[in-house]
């Protein structure tokens, strides 16, 4: 009797099959965890596969069929003994004889047998399909659409042996709870496009920091951004384009395209036909009130990784992991709250930096959640006060400031702290949710009705790289003035224009490289927080053990 293969919901898509010999980690990743996303490579083979796709074809029944050659494309089959599915390119049978043939990018390689070992095992399991459905299939063909050369595959003993074992090892695979381990320094990553998702070089040096990473994930961003702010603005889709219409001034227009995420700050309307777009193409929209406070976020139907989600909640109820984590991240931001004082501050007294190294200190040693809190409220009172040492000599008088306080804000810089805060776990919140994990599932702030927790935790050691350092150079390059705030008997808020630029500021910040005081390269403060959100869910799997925070120099 055979042995029984584990349960899966689904049939196995045999280009899985190509990606599992190419890559064990690449095809659970695309299959089990749902990721996915295009480079040049896999752009290109995208235009292959489009140009020879002829929908609604049928193939004739081998009993039925003539003599006569036919051509049959895009034609699905699969089988439920083999557990696998496949939709071919393009199939020549004649009468009972069929040959299965894969349309590939690229030129013929110059390797044994003129094509590499995934795309020969991936156009047997094609062939094993023609055979499950009456059809005598024993050779295939590799159509190389960049040389325009036709490649035999015979379908030998050996390969057909190498593909069934590579379909029982994926549905192994499957059945895991985490992926398997990356590559180790293999030529094969910097051409993969699931490169800045996989992250092998990262996890390695997390693991066993035997090698530098290179520097591949730290990619440049094409598309930025927007934010619509206002009252009464409309916005609608045209031809590719987002309209959007204030409800004074001129219409703006922008690619879609072009567009990472919308933001809505204040009552702006959006049609059906837009959000539908914007949501189809994975482009989040966030919605703010007119003070900056994040309410909420449209994506689509949301990650398929729910593997990364349960070892989140089972973790989350862990009392010694959420310590561990919370410690981890406190002590991160008090280091990186020290750095910002050291590098910006004008005759900082030194007890003020001596200050914030003990609490870092104790903060590393803190035996409850409690005890935590206590070292992590005495720092940030020391770092607050000495933000009068941060202002150029002409602001001072402008931007007095003692103590954090928030709803609402009362003087000019905390009403700039509580908007940068916003943004920054609006940020978050959208990161997570990218990478599959629920932002409001924490570890050091409790869950609360509405509250995202867990991008409050990530959030922390980024606060005074990016929010306060926003405030400061919004404050010290005169990008804002007193002039931008309103002031009543109990709250201060910023002016519709000084919010403008106060965003501009914040997200120039945003833009700002540096290099990674962990992995060594050169990467954006933006594309660091993906890169974080996507290394804490590998620390909550199990493939490293050591929390994935670090802190500036």
């Amino acid at each position: 009797m055979g042995k029984t293969l584990p349960e899966i919901p689904e049939l196995i898509p045999v280009r899985m099959l190509n990606e599992y010999v190419y890559c064990p980690r690449l095809a659970y990743l695309e299959w089990a965890d749902g990721e996915f996303e295009h480079n040049a490579y896999t752009l290109e083979g995208q235009g292959v596969h489009r140009r020879v796709e002829q929908p609604d074809q049928v193939l004739s029944e081998p009993e039925t069929a003539d003599s006569t050659l036919q051509a049959r494309r895009s034609i699905t089959l699969s089988s439920e003994r083999l557990g696998i599915i496949s939709k071919l390119d393009l199939i020549e049978a004649e009468g009972k004889r069929a040959t299965p043939i894969d349309y590939k990018r690229g030129k013929r390689p110059h390797v044994a047998g003129d094509a590499y070992e995934p795309e020969r095992v991936q156009l047997c399991a094609q062939g094993l399909l023609l055979q499950e459905h009456g059809f005598d299939s024993t050779e295939g063909i590799i159509y190389f659409a960049g040389s325009r050369e036709r490649v035999p595959v015979p379908f030998t003993p050996d390969l057909v042996q190498q593909t069934l074992r590579a379909i029982e090892e994926i549905r192994n695979l499957a059945a895991r709870n985490r992926p398997p381990e990356p590559l180790e320094d293999s030529p094969k990553c910097p051409k993969c496009s699931l490169l800045p998702i996989c992250l092998p070089d990262e996890v390695h040096w997390l693991q066993h920091e035997a090698f530098p990473p290179r520097p591949l994930a730290a990619r440049r961003e094409n598309a930025w951004p927007v934010y619509v702010t206002g009252f009464g603005g409309w916005i609608s889709k045209r031809q590719g384009l987002l309209e959007i219409r204030p409800a004074e001034g001129e219409t703006s227009r922008v690619r879609i395209g072009e567009i990472s995420q919308l933001v809505l700050m204040g009552p702006v309307n959006i049609s059906t036909g837009a959000l539908v777009d914007l949501v189809g193409r994975g482009i989040p929209v966030t919605y703010l009130s007119s003070g900056g406070w994040f309410l909420a976020h449209t994506i689509g139907t949301g990650h398929h990784n729910v593997q990364v989600r349960i070892h989140q909640y089972r973790l989350a109820a862990h009392p010694r992991v959420r310590l561990r984590i919370a410690r981890a991240l406190t002590a991160a931001k008090i280091s990186n709250q020290r750095t910002l004082l050291r590098r910006n501050a004008f005759e900082l007294p030194v007890e003020v930096l001596k200050a914030l190294k003990e609490f870092r200190d104790r903060a590393k040693r803190a035996d409850s959640l409690e005890e935590l809190l206590g070292f992590e409220g005495a720092a940030s009172a020391t770092y607050f006060k000495a933000f009068r040492f941060l202002w150029k000599g002409e602001r001072k008088p402008m931007f007095d400031f003692e103590q954090r306080n928030r709803r609402p804000p009362r003087d000019p810089v905390n009403c700039m702290l509580s908007l940068a805060y916003a943004l920054l776990v609006r940020h978050w919140t959208v990161a997570l949710s990218a990478v599959g994990l629920d932002p409001y599932r924490g570890f050091y702030h409790q869950p609360r009705f509405g509250r995202p927790s867990l991008a409050l935790d990530l959030m922390e050691p980024y606060r005074p790289l990016l929010a306060d350092s926003a405030v400061i150079t919004a404050v010290n390059n005169g990008e804002v003035g007193q002039d931008d705030f309103l002031t009543g008997t109990n709250a201060c808020t910023l002016t519709a224009s000084g919010r403008k630029r106060f965003i501009g500021v914040f997200e120039r910040c945003l833009d700002r490289e540096f290099t990674h005081p962990i992995f060594g390269y050169r990467i954006s403060y933006r594309r660091s927080m993906e890169v974080d959100a996507r290394l804490f869910g590998r620390f909550l799997s199990g493939e490293f053990g050591k929390v994935p925070v670090w802190t500036t120099r």
